[in-house]
């Protein structure tokens, strides 16, 4: 517990804390972010998924490769490579608007 109700809310300039960063910059004035994924539920999950996906995409599209080698090399199902190509490919397709829908 602080030593007197003052110390609770300092001002930034007056707080000494270490800045560590994390596995993705020394610290965190030097990270590649323009928000902290740790900041938001799930944020670091989310990205290193981004991650993944566009290395399978990659992999798939300039190597060729197929779904089963893609699973056995990301340690995922089948299902789960055919779900980022499908999603992949749901994303690049222009959208079609329809009057009145």
């Amino acid at each position: 517990m602080a030593s007197d109700e003052s110390d609770l809310d300092l001002l930034p300039e007056y707080c000494r804390y270490r800045d560590d960063g994390c596995e993705f910059a020394d610290s965190c004035l030097n990270c590649p972010f323009p928000d902290c994924i740790y900041a938001q539920p799930g944020g670091r999950q989310q990205w290193l998924k981004r991650l993944r996906d566009r290395e399978v995409l990659k992999l798939f599209t300039v190597q060729g490769k197929g779904a089963r080698e893609l699973a056995v090399m990301f340690g995922v199902s089948q299902r789960t490579i055919q779900r980022i190509l499908k999603r992949a490919r749901d994303e690049s397709t222009p959208k079609i608007k329809t009057h009145g829908g």
